[in-house]
């Protein structure tokens, strides 16, 4: 979905963004132009960039390991 019709900014857009480490409006209008124009897709471009940052902070980092070496008690360790 367009998000900013004025300079052809889309939800997917917004997204790369995020992943770019855009955190903020500020950002995606220094790096995108969204709200540089007519300001009418400043509460649909917030709402999207919450979005996209409540989705990438809930994936799991690419480094860190998904399984972690079993932890034993020190007694089982000794055997």
């Amino acid at each position: 979905m367009y998000v900013c019709v004025c300079n052809a900014v889309t939800e997917r857009h917004i997204v790369a963004a995020v992943r770019d480490g855009s955190t903020t409006l500020r950002h995606l209008r220094r790096d995108l132009g969204v709200t540089a124009e007519c300001g009418r897709c400043a509460r649909c471009a917030h709402d999207c960039l919450r979005a996209a940052l409540a989705e990438h902070t809930s994936e799991p980092a690419a480094t860190q390991p998904v399984f972690a070496r079993p932890t034993f008690p020190l007694a089982l360790e000794a055997i």
